[in-house]
């Protein structure tokens, strides 16, 4: 058997309704995002699970419990899969981040990878942090089914890391709503991206949620 990742972005919360940035702010899931984590768990209960990788954020802990509890798993709980701290740009919409942090946000919106938002993190400060904890998935389970509990960017930036793509383009070429699986199989030629952002355990109702 070989190693293959589920990464499961968490359910919906106000922030990913409403379009704001939301890193280091510990928001709760809706209770639509509490749906969400339950589909999930009634999709995905009855794989044999190696092991559950959470980010200790709240809406991920409350996004991996219902899996948890109905597979008999212990989540483990590493910093490594926060998402990206904003800084100055927490809780702030885009348009009101073009206005009061212009220059930087035009620099990040061109390259996230070496360019942080103000007071907060560049690409590849999460892709060292994000991968170290791929990386001990890697030497710790070396065949079986493992799921990554994480957010938007830090998720998609993993995924460019492990695909090869370049870091600085993570908001460009990945795409990832709320509550979506991604699957990476490893194999003899390294990782193979299997599904991308699948969402096809929630209710139609749910998919098609605006703000996603």
């Amino acid at each position: 058997m070989s190693l293959t990742l589920y990464f499961l972005r968490h359910g919906e919360t106000t922030a990913s309704r409403q379009g704001g940035y939301c890193g280091t702010l510990d928001v709760e899931l809706t209770p639509e995002g509490r749906q969400m984590a339950s589909d999930f768990a009634a999709a995905y209960k009855t794989i044999p699970w190696t092991a559950v990788f959470v980010s200790p954020m709240r809406r991920t802990i409350a996004t991996a419990k219902p899996l948890c509890e109905a597979a008999g798993m212990e989540m483990q709980l590493r910093d490594g899969l926060k998402e990206i701290a904003y800084g100055k740009w927490e809780g702030k919409s885009p348009e009101e981040v073009d206005r009061d942090f212009h220059d930087e946000y035009i620099r990040w919106l061109n390259d996230p990878g070496w360019n942080s938002p103000t007071g907060g993190e560049k690409g590849v400060d999460i892709a060292r942090r994000s991968f170290a904890v791929i990386d001990e998935i890697e030497r710790s389970c070396d065949a079986g089914n493992v799921l990554v509990v994480s957010h938007k960017a830090t998720i998609r930036i993993m995924l460019c890391l492990l695909l090869g793509i370049d870091v600085g383009r993570f908001r460009d070429r990945i795409g990832m709503q709320v509550a979506s699986v991604s699957i990476v199989e490893y194999g003899t030629r390294g990782p193979l991206l299997k599904v991308l952002g699948d969402r096809s355990h929630l209710s139609e109702q749910l998919r098609h949620l605006p703000g996603n």
